[in-house]
């Protein structure tokens, strides 16, 4: 018995002296537990020569003696641990608190939201068309010949034979003008959309395998270059400045007939120097034709341009690459109104 009583007083000792709950937590393993000095002696009962219920009622009795000192010692060190993790948490709440974060709306999304107003103040509607697009929408639709060498692998991104990334916002037509054969919609037509493009080109400061693009199409009765041209001095002006006049220069597109890429010119930008914005003309008669748009009494006009350019002559940045780096520097320029979070 005296063994017990030893063993009693040692984890006595040792409770007392615990300066953590975390060291009582081991004292009660090493006293307590099911291999513990104190538990472990109940498998001896069997073995014991003397009075079994004797001993077993002694080991009992020291189980529940350390048992409640550990309960009383831990009280006292969960009290003291409190009291320190408190004093070390205080918030001193006359202190000025952390300012709000604000976010700010990309400079690329900032020149969407002003394409969108203003093309949407002209009278045209807004229109949105997948990314991964299919290859009839994308080429076939808007009179591309066979070889043309748009349609070559190295500048279009394929996924299978028949869908691809979209090389232009252009595939929006053959979306619309089907939904005008098919009596889901009728003419005239005020549409555009903006959105993002893919083709395979090496990345360097004027060049990237995905930018964005606006695509603004009309078509109506007698529709000439002259409306063309009208809308796009409008909207250059919109989108530039009162100062701004519209140059064209004959060019060629599939979908367009006659063609033209056109240019603008600001005091505001570069000294007057003309600058090229994209591509633009009359929609090709076959592709009114093929949806069964009547070419004798309907016409239309289309152009596009690349959304990038726009902020790269506005604010003169010469490296379109800079807009998609995340360098916070650089972004945090072209603030916009802005977005608590």
């Amino acid at each position: 018995m005296q063994e017990i009583l030893d063993l009693q007083s040692l984890a006595m000792n040792e409770v007392s002296s615990a300066n953590s709950t975390s060291e009582l937590k081991e004292l009660k393993i090493k006293f307590l537990g099911s291999n513990g000095l104190i538990s472990g002696k109940l498998r001896e009962i069997g073995t014991y020569q003397g009075d079994k219920k004797a001993f077993g009622q002694a080991v009992n009795a020291a189980k529940s003696t350390v048992e409640q000192a550990i309960v009383e010692r831990e009280s006292v060190l969960m009290a003291v641990e409190q009291h320190a993790q408190f004093a070390a948490e205080k918030i001193d709440v006359t202190m000025p608190g952390r300012a709000s974060r604000y976010g700010f709306e990309h400079i690329l999304q900032q020149t969407t939201n002003k394409i969108k107003r203003v093309l949407g103040g002209m009278g045209f509607e807004y229109l949105e068309s997948p990314e991964l697009e299919h290859f009839r929408y994308n080429f076939d639709a808007l009179n591309y010949p066979p070889d043309h060498p748009a349609m070559d692998d190295q500048d279009t991104f394929y996924i299978d034979d028949n869908h691809l990334l979209r090389t232009q916002c252009t595939a929006l037509q053959g979306r619309v003008f089907e939904e005008v054969r098919e009596g889901l919609r009728s003419v005239p037509l005020r549409v555009f959309t903006v959105g993002r493009t893919y083709r395979n080109e090496a990345v360097d400061r004027t060049h990237s395998h995905t930018f964005h693009q606006v695509d603004c199409f009309m078509v109506d009765e007698k529709v000439s270059m002259a409306n063309l041209k009208g809308t796009l001095g409008l909207f250059a002006r919109q989108m530039f400045g009162a100062d701004v006049t519209v140059r064209f220069r004959p060019d060629f597109f599939p979908f367009v007939e006659p063609g033209v890429d056109y240019a603008i010119s600001t005091p505001k930008l570069f000294n007057g120097r003309w600058v090229e914005l994209g591509g633009a003309g009359l929609i090709h008669p076959n592709i009114l034709e093929s949806y069964g748009i009547n070419t004798e009494k309907y016409s239309g006009f289309a152009f596009g341009l690349g959304v990038e350019r726009i902020p790269m002559m506005s604010y003169g940045v010469d490296d379109l690459r800079q807009f998609m780096e995340n360098d916070f520097r650089f972004l945090e320029q072209f603030r916009s109104e802005p977005i608590e979070f």
